[in-house]
């Protein structure tokens, strides 16, 4: 049986991998449809995860990969994306407008973890999707500097809801935008606890495709009460490649494994120090450290970010570096990662918990 240039074709497709995913074309997070017509062929590819920006050049690299078929017919490619609502842990319900909260967590403080989280979101807004950030560090909330909201507060309509603040397109909300930046929260478990679930429960978050947790550093009694109790879709432990943040991890890791809650991948900061002046290369914190923990549980590792001034700069200044250079080798680094970990948690399991009636049985 001699196969068509429509089989020829979607055979070939099915050998592409796909960079935000690393599996291949029609795997789990993209599926692709083949249709004949016009003398030619049309391909239509559909992703789980923004490509508002990629989407473009997803389609040049299928050109590329289809470029060594002789088909004899032309083939016009296209790429559209919805972002879909996905499990939680079991027994908890899924935050009312937002399709997936994502935590982004270490086990120690001082790994960039924040800086990671703000800039992961404003990947993701860059691609077209709709995205929040909570600060839930409320001892020591960052997000306030980091989005240039320092000294901003944020209204209650109707004295029982807050309406988030905005920056560079986000929405976020921070105990730092109810207290003064050097007020101290000198606040036992259960109030951080209870203040949190407020932020959370309490803020108009609107339609949103992913909300972000920044949590608090470590896998304490506030960090586990956090995970059991808030409904996250996945999760993505930050490190340095230093042994003993990855010691500290590896702790993170293992709290939200035993809570059930996927772990999205592996961020790896501060991975390269490139000088400067003369552009020499050093390893400050280690080598591969980032890898070797995504590795030893087989997970992604979402991307290896460099140790740079303009980073820490970009901060300080409230205007992230996706933001402030999006051209950037920094920023390009924190663009991909956000897409490869937006596609991990596209290939997770969906939630069908919204397409059904609420049913209550009531007796007479």
């Amino acid at each position: 049986m001699i196969a068509t240039p429509q089989t020829l074709l979607e055979t070939h497709l099915k050998s592409f991998i796909v960079p935000q995913t690393a599996r291949a074309l029609g795997a789990a997070g993209t599926r692709f449809t083949v249709r004949a017509g016009n003398g030619g062929l049309s391909v239509d590819v559909h992703c789980g995860f923004p490509v508002a920006l990629s989407g473009a050049d997803l389609v040049r690299q299928l050109r590329a990969h289809c470029e060594s078929l002789e088909l004899g017919v032309a083939v016009d490619f296209s790429c559209d994306w919805s972002v879909e609502a996905h499990a939680v842990q079991q027994g908890l319900k899924p935050l009312p407008g937002v399709s997936n909260l994502i935590a982004v967590a270490s086990g120690k403080g001082g790994v960039g973890k924040s800086t990671v989280a703000s800039n992961l979101a404003l990947a993701l807004l860059r691609e077209g999707a709709r995205v929040g950030v909570l600060d839930a560090d409320i001892y020591g909330p960052s997000q306030p500097r980091i989005l240039g909201l320092l000294g901003r507060r944020p209204e209650s309509p109707d004295g029982k809801s807050i309406t988030p603040l905005r920056a560079h397109g986000l929405v976020a909300m921070s105990i730092g935008f109810l207290v003064d930046e050097k007020q101290p929260m000198a606040w036992r478990g259960p109030m951080v606890t209870s203040a949190l679930n407020q932020l959370l429960m309490q803020t108009t978050w609107g339609e949103l495709d992913y909300l972000f947790i920044d949590m608090p550093p470590g896998t304490g009694d506030i960090q586990l009460t956090l995970a059991q109790r808030v409904p996250v879709s996945g999760a993505i432990i930050v490190t340095t490649p230093q042994d003993i943040a990855l010691a500290d991890a590896r702790k993170g890791l293992e709290m939200f494994q035993k809570v059930n809650v996927p772990i999205l991948g592996v961020v790896e900061n501060m991975g390269v120090h490139v000088c400067s002046q003369c552009g020499h290369e050093e390893s400050i914190f280690g080598t591969e450290g980032g890898a070797r923990l995504a590795a030893d549980y087989g997970l992604a590792l979402l991307g290896s970010l460099p140790l740079e001034k303009d980073i820490r700069e970009h901060t300080d200044q409230g205007a992230p570096t996706v933001v402030a250079a999006p051209d950037s080798l920094a920023a390009r680094r924190f663009i991909e990662a956000a897409g490869r970990a937006a596609g991990e948690l596209a290939a997770t399991a969906k939630d069908y918990s919204r397409l059904f009636p609420k049913i209550t049985v009531e007796e007479r």
